[in-house]
């Protein structure tokens, strides 16, 4: 690493040890805003809604920054920082049967109603008839996901290895709840 490099990200993490929720919610934010932008290119888009990109950031700041940092403090307490690999299995399969169906309904409920503005009933249709193939798809890929950043992230690098993750995936759901929108419409 460049030396400017290594410095920012010193300093990156000394922000995680003096101000971590506030660091994670930040983080969160710009990969979310990032992934955004790119779903937005990925899709067609001429120009860039800076809007939506404001309100893929809030979601990242308010919810899933400060949700991952719980979340992996619970994990913790709950199995006492055990990393053997039955306590990972333990982690990854817990995971998978809350947060992960909560955290997909919560982002296509959100994406639907917030980010496109559209009325309750076409977001709970859409969701009804996208949530278990999302859901199915997150199943197939969240689990390595989780069982790497339990076996080999230390807690405090969890919620930003798990954000930059969530970026490429939320492309992933961007791009699928952006398709059943267009042809919807």
């Amino acid at each position: 690493m460049s030396d400017e490099v290594n410095s920012v990200f010193k300093k990156y993490l000394n922000q995680l040890q003096l101000h971590p929720l506030r660091t994670k919610a930040i983080t969160a934010a710009v990969l979310a805003g990032f992934s955004d932008a790119v779903a937005q290119k990925l899709s067609g888009a001429k120009k860039l809604q800076l809007r939506r990109v404001l309100l893929f950031m809030l979601y990242g700041f308010a919810y899933s920054g400060p949700f991952g940092h719980f979340l992996h403090k619970l994990m913790d307490k709950i199995f006492k920082g055990n990393k053997g690999n039955d306590t990972v299995a333990k982690k990854v399969i817990l995971e998978q049967i809350t947060s992960s169906p909560w955290n997909n309904f919560f982002f296509m409920m959100y994406y639907g109603l917030v980010i496109e503005g559209r009325p309750w009933s076409t977001v709970i249709n859409k969701v009804k008839k996208d949530y278990p193939s999302v859901q199915l798809t997150a199943w197939k890929f969240w689990p390595i996901v989780g069982w790497v950043n339990y076996q080999y992230m230390p807690l405090q690098l969890r919620v930003v290895f798990h954000s930059s993750v969530a970026a490429c995936w939320a492309i992933f759901l961007n791009l699928k709840a952006r398709s059943v929108a267009i042809k919807a419409s």
